[in-house]
């Protein structure tokens, strides 16, 4: 028995508890956007759409302040990373801070642009925006040390909360789905945070880290912040702009949609999160980085490439199984929109690779094509179908740029190390 219990805690590494862990955060969270469509239908669907699609947007510009902390836990030596632990705590709330009062004051215009039934649903979101940025750091923090069961358990906590507390507020108490909906967003930040050290906040260690480790930083925050920001074009701009140009009813049909069709990137995130820090040990250690990319992207590839073959030869059955018979009207988009998602969720690997490499071209390509994508859709929006396939031809243009950019990089690399070699052996038979 024992020795059954210590070959599984040898085959159950941090790394694959932080795999198992993601696939269940996704599959709960995913459970609850099907449960919150069946349960209210299209129309009300779109207003709770609105706030985890708004959820997905903070993610993304929190993560910035996530990538930045595990950078710099993976790279700063011992002796300063306290006092750069709580720098970036205190940063992180000043700006959750400022973009939730953003938020709440402008709460009566996201109303009216969104054409949405509640006001009150956004000042909620809001107000708990702080806190969210919180819990980034404190995954950052995590990350950076490749603390992945402490990771896991911090996604599993947010997922668990708002879950369960929409259920609860949705069947025990009569309250508006979209106030049920924002105020189990804001109690799973709250939750989210743990587990959390708490002498991170009072450290008084007088430290600091040095004026180049800091520009370098806060160029990799910059950076990091500005490709986020193309992530919430390419990821979600779709749906906000759905939500303006057509009626609730379709609106919520396409909600339904994109959280079908998102299953792909949702699936293949948990790679990138393993990506990045591996990425750097292997670079602080003169590895060759490729590999690790080549293993990532097949892995992505395979797992999305699964997916989109099944939505085009069973649309109808995957849309009446996850959503029901109201929701079968968007059947045919269904493997377009997964086509298109997986075309993104390749794409985004190339980028979190380069971007774990301090080089920045893919970040300007992926806003080209994010703006693209916007502009494409506000010119072509006849139907959801037109609205679809623009976002299919912006992300594999995406896809293209970023394997354009990964090939001519290569090719530029070993022409230099082929330059070396020689001017090496020429030196040699010259002595």
């Amino acid at each position: 028995m024992l020795a059954r219990v210590q070959n599984l805690s040898k085959f159950l590494t941090p790394e694959k508890v932080f795999i198992i862990s993601a696939i269940v955060v996704n599959g709960g969270n995913y459970a609850y956007n099907l449960i919150l469509g069946r349960i209210l239908g299209p129309q009300q669907f779109a207003d709770a759409a609105i706030l985890v699609t708004l959820l997905l947007v903070v993610s993304f510009v929190a993560m910035t302040f996530q990538l930045v902390v595990a950078k710099g836990m993976a790279e700063h030596t011992d002796r300063n990373v306290s006092a750069f632990i709580k720098k970036a705590y205190r940063y992180a709330l000043g700006f959750g801070i400022f973009v939730g009062a953003l938020v709440v004051v402008f709460s009566k215009l996201l109303k009216d642009i969104f054409n949405t039934q509640s006001q009150v649903m956004f000042i909620i979101f809001g107000l708990a925006i702080p806190f969210y940025f919180l819990m980034s750091v404190n995954r950052g923090k995590l990350q950076g040390v490749k603390s992945f069961t402490k990771l896991a358990a911090t996604y599993q906590l947010e997922m668990l909360s708002r879950f369960i507390i929409t259920l609860v507020l949705l069947f025990f108490f009569n309250i508006d789905s979209s106030l049920a909906v924002s105020i189990a967003i804001a109690i799973s930040f709250i939750a989210g945070i743990f587990p959390l050290q708490k002498k991170s906040f009072y450290i008084k260690s007088q430290l600091s880290i040095s004026n180049v480790e800091q520009k370098l930083l806060i160029r990799f925050f910059i950076i990091t912040a500005c490709y986020e920001l193309t992530q919430i074009i390419c990821n979600n701009s779709d749906i906000l702009l759905v939500k303006h140009f057509f009626p609730s009813y379709d609106a919520g049909l396409y909600a339904s949609l994109a959280l079908i069709g998102r299953v792909v990137y949702f699936v293949t995130w948990m790679f990138v999160m393993l990506l990045l820090p591996t990425v750097i040990a292997k670079r602080k250690e003169g590895e060759n980085t490729v590999p690790v990319l080549i293993k990532y992207v097949t892995y992505i590839s395979i797992l999305a490439g699964g997916i989109v073959g099944f939505t085009f030869l069973f649309p109808t059955f995957s849309v009446t199984m996850l959503f029901g018979e109201d929701y079968i009207a968007i059947a045919p988009l269904l493997g377009w929109y997964a086509l298109a998602t997986s075309f993104f969720a390749v794409s985004n690997v190339f980028a979190y690779y380069f971007l774990s490499l301090d080089k920045y071209m893919p970040i300007i390509i992926a806003s080209v094509l994010g703006i693209a994508q916007i502009i494409l859709i506000t010119l072509f929006h006849e139907n959801l179908y037109q609205v679809v396939i623009m976002q299919v031809i912006a992300m594999c243009a995406l896809l293209i740029g970023q394997l354009g950019y990964f090939f001519i990089g290569n090719i530029k690399t070993e022409k230099q190390l082929n330059r070396k070699l020689t001017s090496t052996h020429r030196y040699k038979n010259a002595a």
